[in-house]
């Protein structure tokens, strides 16, 4: 069986697997075209409200294939260059996603495959999960935004450990840094991450895009910059038929019910 990226539906969240029997759900170019095209409905249907990512037979990814890369040594730069370009198309249709997308992540998360689960807004982790970035172990450097990832995240000596020994974090420990949201018994990950997702699901629409949007910018904005960002964005919610609805079940003392 070839790698593939799955795509399938439960009420309102999307759940993406990541599938290479075999190999630890290596990727693939075709699967990050899968993806890209996949989040790109996403983005357009409104009955999606969330999306959770995911990998195959208990482990989540083991990023990128070794035997590929030999390979490429040989042929020209621009091929690599094209399949890390379709890997970072695929980390910032993640980010850009105006859902909230969760990563349910089993077994362990290596290389792009950690950058994969970076991406996301939320982490759901087996206790006993992995994370690794062993490109240093092979002569490589960090693909994916993995560097940036862990640099805007983590203290600069707690990215340089990860990124320079190369070795497993836990789970248990990246929940300690806030990258991990929850750590539950293994097996279990999956299904946590879709009742997460049920209840993102049941949030403003409107309001989630226009959070995300925020988070996503707020890096690079001054903070004069970010207060006219929120400013913006609170009147048009306000505005918005979300807050019509939230305000007034608030009032009611009922769950809002958003379209």
């Amino acid at each position: 069986m070839s790698a593939e990226l799955t795509a399938t539906r439960r009420d309102a969240t999307l759940i993406l697997t990541m599938s290479n029997p075999g190999k630890r759900n290596a990727l693939d170019p075709a699967m990050a075209a899968a993806a890209i095209e996949t989040l790109a409905t996403a983005e357009r249907e409104d009955a999606i409200r969330a999306v959770v990512l995911t990998g195959a037979d208990g482990f989540f990814c083991s990023g990128g294939n070794l035997n590929q890369l030999m390979a490429r040594r040989s042929q020209p730069k621009g091929e690599q260059a094209a399949s890390i370009d379709a890997l970072h198309g695929w980390i910032e249709a993640l980010r850009d996603c105006p859902k909230p997308v969760i990563a349910a992540v089993e077994g362990g998360a290596a290389g792009a495959g950690f950058s994969l689960a970076l991406a996301c807004d939320l982490i759901v982790a087996a206790d006993s999960a992995q994370f690794l970035m062993a490109y240093i172990g092979v002569g490589l450097t960090p693909d994916g935004g993995g560097s940036w990832f862990l640099g805007q995240s983590l203290p600069r000596q707690l990215a340089s450990e990860i990124l320079l020994d190369g070795k497993p974090v836990s789970a248990a420990r990246l929940q300690q840094f806030g990258i991990v949201n929850r750590v539950v018994p293994d097996g279990s990950a999956l299904d946590a991450a879709l009742a997460w997702a049920e209840q993102l699901a049941g949030r403003s629409p409107n309001a989630v895009e226009r959070i995300k949007g925020l988070l996503r910018d707020a890096p690079g904005n001054s903070l004069t910059t970010h207060f006219a960002a929120e400013k913006d964005n609170f009147i048009e919610s306000l505005h918005h038929r979300d807050a019509q609805e939230g305000i007034t079940a608030f009032f009611e003392k009922r769950a809002p019910h958003y379209r």
